[in-house]
């Protein structure tokens, strides 16, 4: 074969390689999707509400090794599909960037959310309106009865307790601190629906404030360009805290009007929540982990 013939064969084989199409894959040679973990999913039944709910846990890396925990933060409406997902990844933020204290995240699944968050109606209106509503006690006792002593029992918790929750969730979070304080250490009311009930709960509130016992705890409230009846029913309860609330109870108000609404203040807020109740030293913030506070490496 001449070297002109040569190259020519190698270049029709070339060519002919070419023009001709690689088969697609099978789908049994396409490999899976790995699902990735979010944390532990258990069902409990409750015999108060007569009913199966998701009950949600974020675990920090490190946790199965001792890592300290700082808190567990009990968020209302953490179904799967609800905010159980959001939250655990600002769990998670505050795991990898050291900037708040580490701690345990469950999420509480709620399912008729006018009955189960909200204290019976006085008004009218809202007896008429929401006649479904009264369940707050009731889903009180399953978080302090059911709730609470399962995770207790089965995981290793931290120093405080809080509770979180948005719009009828934070009512929720709200009306719990005025009728059983004792229940958690810190409480988060982002955007509490306070017009409820003609905004009954904030104008009882200066007599459930003195006689409830608040030292020790701690109140977080946010609220976003609300405006109306919301606005103005949260404005009566900080009033009633700022001139009424007993030594030892910590508030803290975050005013959002300028820049969130009701729809957006959530995720940003609960992150806000969680530097502002559980910075960690100074020390722990800015320094790797791997570091003591004294600057020296622990290998």
């Amino acid at each position: 074969m001449t070297e002109r013939t040569f190259f020519l064969a190698l270049t029709a084989a070339l060519l002919a390689a070419c023009a001709t199409p690689t088969p697609p894959l099978s789908p049994a040679a396409i490999e899976a999707p790995t699902i990735l973990p979010l944390g532990e999913q258990h069902l409990l039944a409750s015999a108060i509400l007569g009913d199966t709910r998701e009950i949600n846990v974020w675990l920090p890396s490190g946790y199965a090794e001792g890592r300290e925990i700082g808190a567990v933060i009990y968020v209302l409406d953490g179904g799967a599909d609800q905010d159980f997902p959001h939250i655990a990844g600002l769990g998670q933020l505050g795991a990898l960037s050291w900037t708040y204290e580490t701690f345990i995240i469950v999420g509480i699944q709620t399912k008729d959310r006018q009955h189960e968050l909200t204290p019976a109606a006085t008004d009218p209106r809202f007896v008429q309106g929401f006649p479904q509503a009264g369940g707050a006690p009731a889903f009180r006792r399953f978080l302090a009865e059911e709730v609470r002593p399962f995770i207790e029992a089965r995981y290793r918790t931290g120093k405080r307790t809080a509770l979180m929750g948005e719009s009828l969730a934070g009512l929720f979070v709200t009306d719990t601190l005025l009728e059983q304080p004792e229940l958690f250490d810190d409480y988060i009311a982002v955007s509490p629906s306070l017009w409820w009930d003609a905004g009954r709960i904030a104008a009882q509130a200066p007599a459930k404030l003195a006689g409830r016992g608040l030292g020790g705890r701690r109140f977080y409230m946010a609220m976003a360009d609300e405006g109306g009846t919301m606005e103005a029913g949260i404005a009566s309860l900080r009033t009633a805290i700022e001139t009424a609330a007993p030594a030892g109870f910590e508030f803290v108000w975050a005013d959002r009007s300028a820049s969130e609404t009701h729809a957006t203040i959530y995720h940003g807020e609960a992150l806000a929540a969680f530097r502002r109740l559980y910075p960690l030293p100074p020390w722990e913030r800015d320094a790797p982990w791997w570091m003591s506070p004294e600057g020296t490496p622990e290998r």
